[in-house]
């Protein structure tokens, strides 16, 4: 359990971009009426980007910046933190962690629609083929909370919410 009582879970969703973490997230949001923390948004709304990477087309996240101002945020429990990122934030604020995988074509394809070109594209599919995001959820989390699932499909995607679901479902039981 967390270290300060919660009555519902915070979950976070992560994985390569392209896997399907926001339109996940999105669903689940709708369903469960949680609160979706878009770390992008949350991020450009709060002024917490930095100096633009022309390499890969995007600004620098300002981490300790983001973390000090999502810190109220997450006390409570009902949220769902949906980014490709999870080592840089602090281990208390989540009950569930959800690693979201696709094939690499899927990927491919849809990495390539959002316009991703060059040294961007390649490092996320490698990112996904090595599986990054797995391995630094694994490493930053307890086991027991880190679950993966496979997203290539909109069967996958809805099982896949139905699975998230079931699980906050259990959470709250186990809780009480």
């Amino acid at each position: 359990m967390a270290t300060y009582p919660r009555t519902v879970p915070n979950i976070l969703i992560t994985g390569t971009p392209g896997v399907g973490k926001s339109t996940v997230s999105r669903l689940l949001a709708e369903r469960i009426k949680f609160s979706w923390r878009e770390v992008s948004k949350l991020a450009e709304e709060h002024n917490c980007l930095d100096e633009y990477d022309p390499e890969y087309q995007c600004p620098f996240l300002n981490e300790d910046k983001l973390l000090d101002i999502m810190e109220g945020m997450m006390t409570h429990g009902g949220n769902i933190v949906d980014y490709h990122g999870c080592d840089f934030f602090p281990e208390r604020w989540f009950d569930g962690v959800f690693v979201i995988r696709t094939n690499n074509t899927v990927l491919y394809d849809r990495l390539t629609q959002r316009g991703y070109t060059g040294k961007k594209l390649e490092d996320n599919i490698q990112c996904e083929i090595f599986e990054t995001l797995l391995e630094e959820a694994q490493a930053s989390y307890k086991p027991e909370i880190v679950k993966e699932l496979q997203n290539d499909t909109t069967e996958q995607l809805e099982a896949n919410v139905n699975t998230i679901v079931e699980w906050i479902e259990r959470w709250k039981e186990e809780s009480l």
